[in-house]
């Protein structure tokens, strides 16, 4: 008898290119220290994937493809149908990543016990079968439909999969499964990379929607081979502070949707909760009582939403001042500081400043600029913002206010939420019927007009 004979390969976790030896950048793509050493399988030929077939497609002329509609199953999560982009897509796959005890296997077991028109076969290589039911009843709900099975071998998996002929199927998660076909350890890049494909190819034979759950890496990224994102229809990603309760679900890539669209939810004791009205959720009744709060208008793919920014200065207590950001970038905070002592005269550099993004979210939009800067300078003279006001608009160097886009969707939500003023870059409106707006508008050119109307 043959034995079987192996050596080792060195793999890269960004693209997973193989190359014999080690080198300090990969020749594929060009990162740094991105090699791994896995062990490969040589005598053996590989086992084809279960659903490989011998007929060769045709190249077909564009002209005389039949256009259709997608198949789409309606999610009861009405967040996870607009991120998805109306559902999910038949013989999609879907990769769902993010921090550890973020909320991925609860929104995605929440979801699948409420529908009744499909058996789901739900794999787990983390959890038993016992926690998958103690979730499922914290819950509130049970199902005879959904079917738990902790399993981590690709192949056992394919034989579970001929059993229970399931409608959706559940991995969770990729970097736990393993085929026997190689030699490399579960979340090697080489085993990710085989059984996501092998997946891929059932879905697509079968036509049958795979929803995957991921790990992240410190830095924020999906863990694995970069190549998994390929792979995939649609990376979602599930963002949030675990010791908040606001989580975000941003769509990275779909095939079959937009990417400007989120989701929000509410996690509670019984699972996430939609957040269909978030304005009215993220902001206080404590604004314009208070120094140092000031309310930005932002717009998170298509969607506006009001944002409660906190800020707080106060007088350095030792040599070098602090600068403490959460849900901000810091770097853009020590520009609008820069700004505000240039340009408008305030001088802060001896102080320290604490700014906070109400409700745990993170913000990149630089519309938020001025309301940060509002209640940063409310924080410094101890002057509130007045009730009912918002604002919108970037910050340049300047200390000149720059257009935003989508600016009637954000007067129409400040309008929504009851608002009496807003504040906009100057000649944003042009072409728009003002006269349809009920909110007082204050258009300003630079910083200084913005603070001598708040701070009147």
């Amino acid at each position: 008898m043959a034995k079987t004979k192996y050596k080792t390969a060195w793999f890269c976790k960004e693209c997973g290119n193989d190359t014999p030896k080690w080198e300090g950048r990969c020749p594929s793509c060009g990162a740094w220290n991105s090699l791994v050493e896995e062990k490969i399988q040589t005598s053996t030929s590989r086992s084809p994937s279960p659903v490989t077939g011998t007929s060769k497609s045709k190249p077909v002329a564009v002209s005389d493809i039949e256009a259709g509609t997608e198949t789409r199953i309606k999610m009861p999560s009405g967040e996870l149908n607009r991120v998805l982009g109306g559902g999910l897509v038949s013989g999609s796959m879907i990769l769902i990543g993010g921090e550890p005890g973020i909320g991925k296997s609860t929104l995605v077991l929440q979801n699948l016990l409420a529908i009744k028109s499909k058996t789901i076969l739900y794999v787990s290589g983390e959890e038993s079968a016992t926690q998958l039911k103690l979730r499922a009843d914290r819950i509130g709900r049970g199902s005879d439909n959904v079917f738990i099975v902790t399993e981590t071998s690709l192949e056992n998996i394919f034989d579970h999969i001929s059993d229970v002929k399931p409608g959706i199927i559940v991995i969770d998660s990729i970097q736990t499964i393993a085929s026997d076909v190689l030699e490399s350890t579960a979340g090697s890049v080489s085993q990710v990379r085989e059984c996501a494909a092998r997946l891929l190819a059932y879905a697509k034979k079968t036509s049958t929607p795979v929803i995957i759950i991921g790990h992240i890496t410190k830095d924020g990224s999906l863990a694995g081979p970069k190549v998994l994102e390929h792979i995939v229809d649609a990376v979602l990603q599930f963002e949030g502070d675990s010791k908040y309760m606001y989580r975000i679900l941003r769509a990275i890539k779909n095939r079959f949707g937009s990417t400007n669209e989120i989701g929000i939810y509410e996690m509670g004791q019984r699972g996430l909760r939609e957040i269909a009205n978030a304005s009215e959720v993220l902001v206080s009744s404590s604004q314009g009582q208070l120094s140092g709060v000031a309310l930005g208008i932002t717009v998170e793919g298509v969607r506006p939403f009001i944002i409660e920014v906190q800020a707080l200065v106060s007088t350095a207590a030792y040599g070098t001042p602090q600068r403490t950001v959460t849900g901000f970038d810091s770097k853009r905070l020590n520009m609008l500081l820069a700004v505000l002592e240039k340009r408008v005269g305030f001088k802060l550099a001896a102080k320290d400043v604490f700014l906070n993004i109400a409700g745990g979210l993170k913000i990149n939009d630089p519309s938020l600029d001025l309301a940060v800067v509002s209640a940063v300078i409310s924080s410094n003279v101890d002057m509130p913002v007045p009730h009912g006001w918002a604002m919108t608009g970037e910050v340049g160097l300047s200390g000149e206010i720059r257009q935003v886009t989508r600016i009637e969707q954000r007067i129409r939500e400040a309008e929504r939420l009851g608002l009496s003023d807003i504040i906009i870059p100057k000649n944003s409106l042009k072409g728009i019927d003002q006269t349809s707006f009920s909110i007082n508008i204050h258009e300003v050119e630079r910083i200084d007009e913005a603070l001598r109307l708040i701070l009147k």
